[in-house]
């Protein structure tokens, strides 16, 4: 990273940090589809968001100077950065009472990054990136497409770091305008982000799945594996939009804050005692990451008792035609998750056919959804008694008494054996591995990384599982 540039600055701020900034490459198609999509989104909202950009060159910024024009309508206050280009500060969009062009110099490393931050009353959201430079690109070179040139950084709705990057952004402007640095932190000290929610979430992430699955239509370079690459890219950042999605809507509930990361744990553990095959334990994987999206609303179902779940590699554990509940909804729009959405559906259907939405019943119900139902129970009462003064044990056969007493009413009898297995385990000293997805490279099958593990001989009397 260049030395300076507000990326630089942030890595720094962060390097000792115990959650380190996962970053990433990513093409420029990728960061036009991001940025127009959380653009489009201020078009959309009326909450008058404070807006800071950098566009490297002048001229980028004169291909987007119209489009922001209409931006500034609905923004409480627009900053641009970028190096001094013929013509850029002559634009009318410059001349909007709300809008402020900053000329950095041409050897401010600013002019070599990429950033749209958006602070609102109603959600955060952000793209920071610094191009490639030619020793990055390595023996390939610089690429010929434009839209091929690669850029290193992150994207994020985390309202935290969305607000310290404001911040830096904002020292970095007051040596150009200070009164203009002054004006911009007045705006940023008065808005203060609301607890973000499922649907707010929902909307600005089916934008940006839209905009990357239109531009992954668009692509106009050469077929072949450059094409193919380009794709990848767009696909994996679809999957860290929901991803993302999911950890913010995790970090909101401050009881119970490790949830998805603890249910995924739970989840793979009990797949690996069932010996489920890999392509089923990935998809299980990323429902157990995203299985908060789901609002817990019902929904209408056309599937019926007597459904076949009769599992196939390339699809759902039963079919495709019932209508997902809203924080779901959304995932269906990528084919690759439209399995995953049904499993995050069906986590809420009842052994004996009692449960929503669909009323299925014993292995109607998709096995992932089973799994998921249960695995998450037991973590939610696990947390809920972590500060009841009980042991570990006591704790942990707590929960695995509750969930039995539900056997062959709401949990899957043979599930709940399963589970009191895990459990028998977790009292003799067994540890569980903490799974955290790599946000910067996540394709649908999931990179991760197992370098932590649960130590459930360590469940402290202040928090849920412990962290080693």
């Amino acid at each position: 990273m260049l030395e300076g540039s507000i990326l630089q600055r942030l890595q720094s701020a962060h390097q000792d940090s115990k959650r380190p900034i996962g970053y990433g490459v990513y093409y420029k198609n990728t960061l036009v589809a991001l940025c127009h999509a959380l653009e489009d989104h201020i078009l959309d909202d009326d909450s008058k968001p404070l807006v800071i950009t950098a566009f490297q060159q002048g001229k980028w910024y004169l291909e987007e100077a119209n489009r922001y024009a209409d931006i500034a309508k609905y923004s409480q206050q627009i900053a641009i950065m970028a190096a001094t280009d013929s013509g850029w500060l002559e634009h009318p969009t410059n001349n909007l009472p709300n809008v402020d062009l900053v000329a950095i110099d041409p050897k401010d490393p600013v002019g070599e990054e990429w950033h749209l931050i958006i602070l609102s009353p109603k959600y955060t959201a952000m793209v920071i990136c610094q191009e490639l430079s030619e020793a990055d690109y390595g023996l390939s070179g610089q690429p010929a497409s434009d839209l091929e040139r690669k850029f290193y950084g992150l994207w994020t709705f985390e309202p935290d770091l969305v607000r310290e990057t404001a911040m830096l952004a904002i020292n970095h402007i007051q040596g150009y305008n200070p009164q203009l640095a002054e004006k911009l932190r007045q705006h940023h000290q008065k808005i203060k982000p609301a607890v973000v929610t499922s649907d707010d979430l929902a909307t600005v992430v089916s934008t940006v799945v839209d905009y990357l699955q239109t531009e992954q239509i668009n692509i106009s370079v050469p077929v072949g594996s450059r094409h193919q690459t380009l794709d990848r890219n767009l696909i994996s950042n679809e999957i860290q939009a929901f991803l993302r999605m999911a950890q913010i809507l995790d970090a909101t509930d401050i009881a119970n804050p490790m949830a998805a990361t603890e249910v995924v744990a739970l989840s793979e553990t009990v797949g690996q005692l069932l010996d489920l095959p890999a392509w089923q334990m990935k998809r299980l994987r990323l429902a157990a990451f995203l299985h908060r999206i789901h609002p817990l609303q019902t929904a209408e179902s056309v599937l019926a008792p007597g459904t076949s779940t009769r599992y196939q590699e390339d699809a759902p554990s039963c079919a495709l035609s019932c209508p997902l509940v809203p924080g779901t909804q959304t995932l269906r729009t990528m084919p690759k998750l439209r399995a995953v959405a049904q499993i995050i559906t069906h986590q809420s259907e009842w052994w004996d056919g009692s449960g929503e939405p669909a009323g299925l019943a014993g292995d109607e119900i998709p096995l992932e959804s089973r799994i998921l139902g249960l695995v998450s129970e037991f973590q939610h009462k696990v947390n809920e008694k972590a500060s009841s003064g009980l042991t570990k044990e006591e704790i942990l056969s707590e929960a695995l008494e509750e969930c039995r007493q539900q056997q062959s009413r709401h949990f899957d009898p043979k599930l709940v054996e399963t589970l009191t297995l895990l459990v028998m385990g977790l009292h003799q000293g067994l540890e569980l591995p903490v799974i955290t997805p790599k946000l910067s490279a996540g394709m649908w099958l999931l990179d991760y990384k197992q370098e932590d593990t649960i130590k459930f001989s360590e469940i402290k009397t202040y928090g849920s599982f412990d962290r080693s």
